[in-house]
Parts: C-alpha cells; structure tokens; sequence
C-alpha cells in the first residue's frame, strides 16, 4: 500500500468532508492511474467495509470510487472496477447487483466482454455479477444472446438453476422499454411511474351499481408472490403492504368496482366514501409491470431497491399472482394470463396511504370477472 493511500485510510474517519478524497481520484483517473481508484477502494473496504460500525465517511468515498471506474467509458476502468467488486463483496452481498447496474449503463458491451472472458489476469467476475450484469444489459436492449465475448457465457445452460436463469434473454412485449436510472460519477436518477393520487370524480361506493358478495381466498403463498417487487419497502424502508385474493357471487362491472372494493376489509380503503372517493384507472398490464419493475429495482424512501436484474424477477413474480398465473410459470406464459385479465390501479385520500412519492394500488380482474387481486403498497420518508 503506497503512503498516499495509508494517509487517507488512517485520516478518513476524522474527516468532516471528503471532497478532497473525491478530487484526488478524479485526478488521478484524469492522469490516466487507473489502478490508484481501484487500490484506494480495496484499501478502504479492508479496513472499513467489514466494521460493524461502518463510518459514514467511507460510504461516500467507496461509492464515489466504484462509480469513477464503472461511468468512465474504457476495458481498462472495467477491469479496475472488478477487482474492487471482488475485494469488498464479501461485506456487502448487494454489491455485485449494484456494481452490474452501473456498468451496464456506463459501458459499451465491447468494454464488458472481459467481464465473462476473464482477459487480464487483474479483472475476475463472480458468478453472481455475471448473472446481474446479463440481464442489466438485456433490461437496456442489448442482444446479449449475440454479443460476441457475451453471448457464450449467457446462453451456457451452467446457470440455468440460478434465480434469474428463468428469465428470457430478450425483453417481453410486457417489458417494453423499461425506466432505468441514468448514472454517473455524482449520483443517479430515475422516473417513477407511480406516486401520489386524489380521489377522482368516479362512481362513489355504496351508488346504485350492483355489488357482488366477495369471499376472501387469499394465502400466504399469494402473499408473499405478490408482495416481491414491494417487499423492500416494508423490510429496509417504511413501507407498508396489503394484499389479497377474492371469489365473486357474480360478474363485477366496472362500475361497481369501488364499491366493491371498500368491502373487502383492507385498511387501504379505510375512509373511503362519498365525500372522498376513490381514484380507479383502467390500464393496460404492460403499465402495472413497470410500476411494479420501478417499486423493486429502484426502492422505497430510504433503500436503494433491488436494482435492475432482480427487480425484473421481482416484477415477473409479482405479475404472476396478480394475474393467477403459476408461480413457476415462465414470462412468456404469464404475459399471456395477464392480457387476459383487466387491470385498474387505484388511490385515495386515505390515512393509509402516506402520499408522498411511494404509492402503488393494483386491481386485476380475472376473465369472467368473478375473481379479483389486490396489491397495495405505500411508503415514506
């Protein structure tokens, strides 16, 4: 370890600002020492990134180092970013998904070749980042089944018992083009395709539209299959999650859907009446795919998500319950089941819902339309 870097690893928890850290590397990258960003993170990660009490200062630094080497276009700053990956991910179990979200938007396929191939004997990839990086890259469009240095590794049937080995290496017609996060060195944004809803000028609960009786069939197996995409909202955010599955007496219309749903007993509905009604919107299930593609892959209030790759398996699960479909049913097939089904997202004024940003409601109505699936999530900060 060079005196430069020992200086800032023993000066980096007393530090009020590590900017200085941050303009040392970018210069260093600038000067062409690639190998400096990556050695100052490996360093950092040694005697930070396992601590128990993990100062704040190396958080900022380490991510401001990954990113340098992941945003910089160039074979040589993927190899550097890989050998930080492997030194500190044993500390952080994330670190692999993350480090493959921001270099399948920082990289060109070219660069990423070595990822798979191996090339010098600095760079090495986990078998996990590989996985992630795959379906990044297919999340963005890339024909990763007929890329050359990619192509062998994706389409080699060794991972197929991998969690994201069902999912097909081309998008669905469900997926369309997903909404990504644009990344840099300095940070990273995204759009959401959910948020906050007013109750709307629809048919008030308790009208004269027909109402069937409903009789609740919801398990924990549906429960849980649902909740994927939301999941990390209640367990490292705020959040709050309701879900359930429903038998009908009868065919619900449209028009009584609201009315039907303020019986169902779920607290989201709480306080929905005819001074404040509730917000129902019909869409199309390509539209409740990237709602629930945008809740996993980039999180809640204080998390960060799944990030791309396991947000997609997340969103195809929580598809799947929603639609009836088979648990272990593949894409393609549960695409076809939710075509079938008609699909609402809804909102209201309700203490239930926090109103901030984090707002998702999903109704499916199956064909017939005697069978209905809720999923509700809200979360804050």
């Amino acid at each position: 370890m060079s005196h430069r870097i020992q200086k800032t690893v023993t000066r980096l928890p007393g530090m009020k600002t590590v900017t200085e850290v941050w303009e040392a590397a970018d210069r260093s990258l600038a000067e062409g020492d690639i190998a400096f960003v990556a050695d100052l993170g490996i360093a950092l990660s040694n005697r930070y990134g396992s601590s128990a009490t993990r100062v704040w200062q190396y958080g900022s630094v380490f991510n401001r180092l990954l990113r340098l080497l992941t945003s910089t276009p160039g074979r040589e700053h993927v190899e550097q970013a890989l050998r930080l990956v492997s030194a500190a991910a044993s500390a952080d179990r994330k670190l692999p998904r993350y480090a493959a979200s921001l270099l399948a938007a920082g990289q060109t396929p070219e660069n990423l070749a070595v990822v798979f191939t191996g090339g010098s004997s600095r760079a090495g990839a986990s078998e996990e980042l590989r996985a992630c990086l795959v379906h990044e890259l297919v999340l963005r469009g890339v024909a990763v089944g007929e890329t050359p240095g990619i192509a062998g590794w994706a389409r080699s049937p060794h991972w197929r018992h991998h969690p994201l080995g069902r999912l097909p290496l081309a998008l669905g017609t469900l997926e369309e083009t997903p909404s990504l996060p644009s990344c840099s060195a300095g940070g990273a944004s995204c759009s959401l395709p959910y948020g906050q809803q007013d109750g709307g000028p629809g048919p008030a609960p308790g009208g004269t539209a027909h109402v069937p009786t409903a009789t609740g069939t919801t398990t924990e197996a549906f429960r849980s299959a649902v909740a994927a995409a939301t999941a990390n909202w209640a367990d490292e955010s705020n959040g709050r999650i309701e879900a359930g599955t429903y038998d009908l007496a009868a065919p619900v219309g449209t028009d009584g859907l609201p009315g039907l749903l303020v019986t169902l007993g779920l607290e989201c509905f709480d306080g929905v009446g005819r001074r404040n009604r509730l917000a129902l919107s019909s869409r199309r299930p390509e539209e409740a795919w990237h709602m629930l593609f945008a809740a996993a892959s980039t999180g809640g209030a204080y998390n960060h998500g799944m990030y791309g790759a396991y947000g997609r398996l997340a969103a195809w699960r929580s598809l799947a319950a929603l639609s009836g479909a088979a648990a272990d049913a593949a894409p393609d097939d549960v695409a076809r089941q939710a075509r079938d089904c008609a699909w609402y997202d809804f909102g209201g004024a309700t203490k239930w819902f926090t109103r901030v940003a984090w707002d998702i409601g999903l109704v499916t109505v199956a064909p017939g339309r005697r069978r209905l699936a809720v999923l509700a999530a809200t979360d804050t900060d």
